[in-house]
């Protein structure tokens, strides 16, 4: 019973039925992972999630009835007003330079994958949302999102958003949004790895985000990386 416990229990959301039987069968391979269910469009996502309750979500970002994108908002809205625990929500895509990916990293989720990893990626991936931390597919994060603020008009950098944080703080923001770990901030810093991610809290609270890579989206949207 304990072992069932601790298992990552997994849900898949795609509307490619030979795609969720092969992950399926990944999933229930896994000694540690349970497979929590499937559905087919985004629409079946929200109940899905609300039914089950899922610790990770593989969220498929082009589905007809209601995109990925809307579904992940939904779901972790409808998380946030039932006061539950939120799914971590991969999301899955087949191109590295979707803009859905960034859209739906601004809509919480927790990273996003090739939908052509590797098994032993795509399990990695799994096993380190649930612990708390991003994934990105293979490639420079930062040129995903530089990429998608260059769509957006160009506009000076808005500092004054980072008015609400403390000199400690933006200094932790700077640094995440760079890409560095906790560790290797903690270094810079001259601080130990449980203050960075204290401070690292903070300032996603404050600034209303969810996760280390909407933080990242909001410094390149806001051009506070001199980009």
């Amino acid at each position: 019973m304990g072992e069932a416990a601790a298992r990552i229990k997994v849900a898949l959301v795609d509307d490619q039925q030979l795609f969720r039987a092969g992950i399926r069968m990944l999933i229930e391979s896994q000694v540690d992972m349970g497979f929590a269910g499937e559905a087919a469009d985004g629409e079946q996502a929200v109940a899905l999630a609300a039914e089950r309750r899922p610790d990770v979500m593989l969220m498929d970002l082009r589905m007809p009835v209601l995109d990925g994108v809307a579904a992940t908002g939904r779901i972790l809205s409808q998380a946030d007003a039932g006061n539950t625990d939120k799914p971590k929500i991969i999301a899955l895509t087949t191109f590295n330079r979707d803009h859905a990916v960034v859209e739906a990293v601004q809509a919480g989720a927790s990273g996003y994958l090739l939908k052509s990893a590797e098994p032993e990626f795509l399990l990695a991936a799994i096993r380190t949302v649930h612990s708390g931390y991003s994934v990105i597919a293979p490639g420079s994060v930062h040129s995903l999102f530089e990429h998608a603020a260059r769509r957006a008009p160009v506009v000076g950098p808005d500092l004054s958003v980072l008015d609400v944080l403390s000199a400690r703080e933006r200094d932790v923001f700077l640094l995440a949004a760079k890409g560095l770990t906790n560790g290797e901030m903690a270094e810079g810093l001259f601080v130990s790895e449980a203050t960075v991610k204290t401070h690292l809290r903070s300032v996603l609270d404050k600034l209303q985000l969810r996760t280390r890579l909407q933080l990242i989206a909001f410094a390149h949207e806001r051009r506070l990386l001199g980009n």
